[in-house]
Protein backbone atom coordinates (compact mmCIF):
# COMPACT_ATOMS: atom_id res chain seq x y z
CA UNK A 1 0.00 0.00 0.00
CA UNK A 2 1.29 3.48 -0.86
CA UNK A 3 2.56 5.80 1.86
CA UNK A 4 -0.33 7.79 3.37
CA UNK A 5 0.28 11.02 5.27
CA UNK A 6 -2.43 12.59 7.44
CA UNK A 7 -1.55 15.83 9.28
CA UNK A 8 -3.30 16.07 12.64
CA UNK A 9 -5.29 19.22 13.30
CA UNK A 10 -4.27 18.98 16.96
CA UNK A 11 -1.12 20.90 15.97
CA UNK A 12 -2.85 23.33 13.58
CA UNK A 13 -3.66 26.99 14.14
CA UNK A 14 -7.32 26.76 15.15
CA UNK A 15 -7.83 30.46 14.50
CA UNK A 16 -7.17 29.73 10.82
CA UNK A 17 -8.20 26.08 10.64
CA UNK A 18 -9.90 26.24 7.25
CA UNK A 19 -6.81 27.79 5.65
CA UNK A 20 -4.52 25.36 7.46
CA UNK A 21 -6.49 22.41 6.04
CA UNK A 22 -6.37 23.91 2.55
CA UNK A 23 -2.64 24.53 2.81
CA UNK A 24 -1.60 21.06 3.94
CA UNK A 25 -3.81 19.40 1.34
CA UNK A 26 -2.29 21.60 -1.36
CA UNK A 27 1.11 20.66 0.05
CA UNK A 28 0.54 16.96 -0.67
CA UNK A 29 -1.25 15.50 2.35
CA UNK A 30 -3.50 12.51 1.69
CA UNK A 31 -6.05 13.27 4.42
CA UNK A 32 -6.70 15.31 7.55
CA UNK A 33 -6.56 13.55 10.91
CA UNK A 34 -9.33 14.90 13.12
CA UNK A 35 -8.62 14.30 16.81
CA UNK A 36 -11.76 14.11 18.95
CA UNK A 37 -11.27 13.94 22.73
CA UNK A 38 -13.95 14.04 25.39
CA UNK A 39 -12.11 14.66 28.70
CA UNK A 40 -13.49 11.29 29.77
CA UNK A 41 -11.86 8.50 27.78
CA UNK A 42 -8.76 10.72 27.62
CA UNK A 43 -7.84 13.69 29.84
CA UNK A 44 -8.28 16.38 27.21
CA UNK A 45 -11.09 18.12 25.33
CA UNK A 46 -10.83 19.08 21.67
CA UNK A 47 -13.43 19.43 18.92
CA UNK A 48 -16.77 18.02 17.87
CA UNK A 49 -18.74 17.44 14.69
CA UNK A 50 -19.71 21.11 14.36
CA UNK A 51 -16.09 21.94 13.53
CA UNK A 52 -16.05 19.39 10.73
CA UNK A 53 -19.42 20.62 9.54
CA UNK A 54 -17.99 24.15 9.42
CA UNK A 55 -15.05 23.00 7.30
CA UNK A 56 -17.44 21.31 4.89
CA UNK A 57 -19.65 24.41 4.79
CA UNK A 58 -16.56 26.43 3.94
CA UNK A 59 -16.08 24.20 0.91
CA UNK A 60 -13.35 21.84 2.11
CA UNK A 61 -13.35 18.55 0.20
CA UNK A 62 -10.33 17.17 2.09
CA UNK A 63 -10.63 13.52 3.11
CA UNK A 64 -11.17 13.62 6.87
CA UNK A 65 -10.19 10.73 9.10
CA UNK A 66 -11.91 11.15 12.47
CA UNK A 67 -10.19 9.58 15.49
CA UNK A 68 -12.71 9.16 18.30
CA UNK A 69 -10.97 9.15 21.66
CA UNK A 70 -14.32 9.17 23.43
CA UNK A 71 -16.62 6.93 25.44
CA UNK A 72 -19.26 5.96 24.37
CA UNK A 73 -18.84 6.27 20.63
CA UNK A 74 -22.27 5.56 19.12
CA UNK A 75 -23.83 9.02 19.19
CA UNK A 76 -20.73 10.68 17.80
CA UNK A 77 -20.44 8.14 14.99
CA UNK A 78 -23.80 9.29 13.66
CA UNK A 79 -22.97 12.96 14.16
CA UNK A 80 -19.62 12.75 12.40
CA UNK A 81 -21.06 10.76 9.53
CA UNK A 82 -23.66 13.48 9.08
CA UNK A 83 -20.94 16.14 9.28
CA UNK A 84 -18.98 14.55 6.42
CA UNK A 85 -16.37 12.18 7.87
CA UNK A 86 -14.67 9.92 5.33
CA UNK A 87 -13.29 7.57 7.96
CA UNK A 88 -13.85 7.01 11.67
CA UNK A 89 -11.49 5.17 14.00
CA UNK A 90 -12.58 3.99 17.44
CA UNK A 91 -10.88 2.41 20.43
CA UNK A 92 -12.32 -1.08 21.04
CA UNK A 93 -12.33 -0.63 24.83
CA UNK A 94 -14.44 2.53 24.53
CA UNK A 95 -17.61 0.74 23.46
CA UNK A 96 -19.44 -2.34 24.67
CA UNK A 97 -20.04 -3.45 21.08
CA UNK A 98 -17.07 -2.45 18.91
CA UNK A 99 -18.23 -4.75 16.10
CA UNK A 100 -21.57 -2.95 16.04
CA UNK A 101 -19.85 0.44 16.05
CA UNK A 102 -17.63 -0.57 13.11
CA UNK A 103 -20.66 -1.83 11.22
CA UNK A 104 -22.43 1.49 11.81
CA UNK A 105 -19.45 3.40 10.44
CA UNK A 106 -19.38 1.33 7.27
CA UNK A 107 -23.16 1.44 6.90
CA UNK A 108 -22.83 5.23 6.93
CA UNK A 109 -20.45 5.10 3.98
CA UNK A 110 -17.19 5.75 5.84
CA UNK A 111 -14.10 3.64 6.35
CA UNK A 112 -13.82 2.00 9.75
CA UNK A 113 -10.73 1.86 11.92
CA UNK A 114 -9.59 0.38 15.22
CA UNK A 115 -6.91 1.95 17.41
CA UNK A 116 -4.38 0.06 19.52
CA UNK A 117 -3.14 1.88 22.63
CA UNK A 118 0.54 1.53 23.67
CA UNK A 119 -0.19 -0.89 26.51
CA UNK A 120 -2.59 -3.02 24.46
CA UNK A 121 -1.84 -5.95 22.19
CA UNK A 122 -2.81 -5.84 18.52
CA UNK A 123 -4.07 -9.38 19.01
CA UNK A 124 -7.23 -7.78 20.43
CA UNK A 125 -8.17 -6.46 16.98
CA UNK A 126 -7.59 -9.78 15.22
CA UNK A 127 -11.22 -10.99 15.56
CA UNK A 128 -12.43 -7.71 14.01
CA UNK A 129 -10.11 -7.45 11.01
CA UNK A 130 -12.89 -8.40 8.61
CA UNK A 131 -14.76 -5.28 9.75
CA UNK A 132 -11.98 -2.70 9.49
CA UNK A 133 -10.20 -0.70 6.81
CA UNK A 134 -7.52 0.73 9.11
CA UNK A 135 -5.60 -0.37 12.17
CA UNK A 136 -4.13 2.64 13.99
CA UNK A 137 -1.24 1.92 16.35
CA UNK A 138 -0.77 4.62 18.97
CA UNK A 139 2.89 5.47 19.60
CA UNK A 140 1.99 7.89 22.42
CA UNK A 141 -0.66 7.70 25.09
CA UNK A 142 -3.78 9.26 23.59
CA UNK A 143 -4.83 12.61 24.95
CA UNK A 144 -2.25 15.25 24.07
CA UNK A 145 -0.27 16.34 21.04
CA UNK A 146 3.46 16.95 21.02
CA UNK A 147 4.41 13.82 23.00
CA UNK A 148 7.62 11.92 22.33
CA UNK A 149 7.48 8.77 20.23
CA UNK A 150 7.41 5.53 22.22
CA UNK A 151 9.84 3.04 20.58
CA UNK A 152 8.01 0.16 22.26
CA UNK A 153 5.11 0.84 19.86
CA UNK A 154 7.22 -0.57 17.01
CA UNK A 155 6.58 -4.06 18.32
CA UNK A 156 2.83 -3.40 18.10
CA UNK A 157 3.31 -2.24 14.51
CA UNK A 158 5.25 -5.41 13.71
CA UNK A 159 2.59 -7.67 15.26
CA UNK A 160 -0.23 -5.77 13.56
CA UNK A 161 1.55 -6.07 10.20
CA UNK A 162 1.77 -9.83 10.61
CA UNK A 163 -1.92 -10.05 11.51
CA UNK A 164 -2.96 -7.93 8.54
CA UNK A 165 -0.79 -9.84 6.10
CA UNK A 166 -2.13 -13.16 7.39
CA UNK A 167 -5.70 -11.90 6.91
CA UNK A 168 -5.10 -11.27 3.21
CA UNK A 169 -7.16 -8.08 3.44
CA UNK A 170 -6.26 -4.65 2.13
CA UNK A 171 -6.05 -2.89 5.50
CA UNK A 172 -4.04 0.26 6.11
CA UNK A 173 -1.66 0.06 9.07
CA UNK A 174 -1.25 3.57 10.43
CA UNK A 175 0.72 4.96 13.35
CA UNK A 176 -0.06 8.04 15.40
CA UNK A 177 2.09 9.88 17.91
CA UNK A 178 5.51 11.50 17.76
CA UNK A 179 5.88 10.85 14.04
CA UNK A 180 8.55 13.07 12.52
CA UNK A 181 11.61 12.80 10.29
CA UNK A 182 13.50 10.98 13.05
CA UNK A 183 10.85 8.30 13.69
CA UNK A 184 8.92 7.78 10.45
CA UNK A 185 11.56 5.49 8.96
CA UNK A 186 11.54 3.10 11.91
CA UNK A 187 7.74 2.98 11.82
CA UNK A 188 7.73 2.19 8.11
CA UNK A 189 10.43 -0.44 8.55
CA UNK A 190 8.24 -2.13 11.18
CA UNK A 191 5.36 -2.29 8.71
CA UNK A 192 3.34 0.93 8.91
CA UNK A 193 2.11 2.49 5.67
CA UNK A 194 0.00 5.32 7.14
CA UNK A 195 1.46 8.14 9.22
CA UNK A 196 -0.36 10.70 11.34
CA UNK A 197 1.89 13.70 11.91
CA UNK A 198 0.99 16.83 13.85
CA UNK A 199 3.88 19.03 14.90
CA UNK A 200 6.13 17.58 12.20
CA UNK A 201 3.86 19.17 9.57
CA UNK A 202 1.92 22.02 11.16
CA UNK A 203 4.92 22.99 13.27
CA UNK A 204 7.22 23.42 10.25
CA UNK A 205 8.74 25.91 10.62
CA UNK A 206 8.60 26.46 14.36
CA UNK A 207 8.42 30.20 13.90
CA UNK A 208 5.54 32.18 12.40
CA UNK A 209 4.45 32.83 9.79
CA UNK A 210 3.71 29.32 8.63
CA UNK A 211 3.84 28.91 4.87
CA UNK A 212 2.37 26.35 2.51
CA UNK A 213 5.82 25.71 1.07
CA UNK A 214 7.11 24.71 4.52
CA UNK A 215 4.27 22.20 4.74
CA UNK A 216 5.13 20.87 1.30
CA UNK A 217 8.75 20.25 2.28
CA UNK A 218 7.75 18.61 5.56
CA UNK A 219 5.25 16.24 3.95
CA UNK A 220 7.60 15.37 1.09
CA UNK A 221 10.39 14.56 3.54
CA UNK A 222 8.16 12.29 5.62
CA UNK A 223 6.89 10.53 2.51
CA UNK A 224 10.37 9.97 1.11
CA UNK A 225 11.76 8.64 4.39
CA UNK A 226 8.81 6.29 4.85
CA UNK A 227 8.95 5.03 1.28
CA UNK A 228 12.69 4.42 1.51
CA UNK A 229 12.36 2.43 4.70
CA UNK A 230 9.44 0.42 3.30
CA UNK A 231 11.40 -0.42 0.17
CA UNK A 232 14.34 -1.65 2.22
CA UNK A 233 11.95 -3.79 4.26
CA UNK A 234 10.72 -5.29 1.01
Amino acid sequence: MAVWIAPSILAADFAALGQEVDDVMAAGADAIHFDVMDNHYVPNLTVGPLVLRSLRSRGSCAPVDVHLMVRPVNRLIDDFLAAGADGITIHPDADEDPAGALAAIRAGGAKAGLAVNPDDSPDAVAPLLDAVDTVLVMSVRPGFGGQAFMPSALENVHVARELIDASGRNIRLAIDGGINQDTVGAAAAAGADGFVAGSAVFGAPNKAPRRAEDYRRAIAALRALAAGAANRRG
